[in-house]
């Protein structure tokens, strides 16, 4: 029995918990933040068979595109307090994924 654990962004969630759910996962979604952008995460939580694995992260990696995002940036001068907000290019989406081995499974 395995734990996956995958922390994906939150544009992208709605999308791979359907297509994990037709597939036959069950997930656990957990709201979380991540700390660079302080943006909106979510973190799933799935076991699943071992022979599974594979099938798991190969519809996460469907789902889960990097992509390119423009956010603007406060940067300024401090002697004199003038900020101006510059735009800097970032990527975000994609996964980070764990997968980890259970070694007692109780669904009750």
């Amino acid at each position: 029995m395995k734990l996956i654990v995958a922390i994906i962004n939150k544009d992208d969630s709605a999308d791979l918990t359907a297509k994990l759910n037709k597939a036959g996962f069950m997930s656990t979604k957990l709201s979380t933040t991540g700390g660079f952008l302080r943006a909106g995460n979510v973190t799933l939580l799935i076991g699943t068979e071992e022979e599974k694995v594979d099938d798991c992260l190969r519809i996460m990696e469907e789902c889960c595109s990097k992509r390119t995002q423009v956010v603007s940036t406060a940067a300024g001068n401090h002697a004199d307090q003038f900020f101006t907000s510059l735009p800097v290019e970032i990527t975000v989406g994609g996964a980070t994924v764990f997968v980890l081995d259970v070694d007692k499974f109780i669904k009750m």
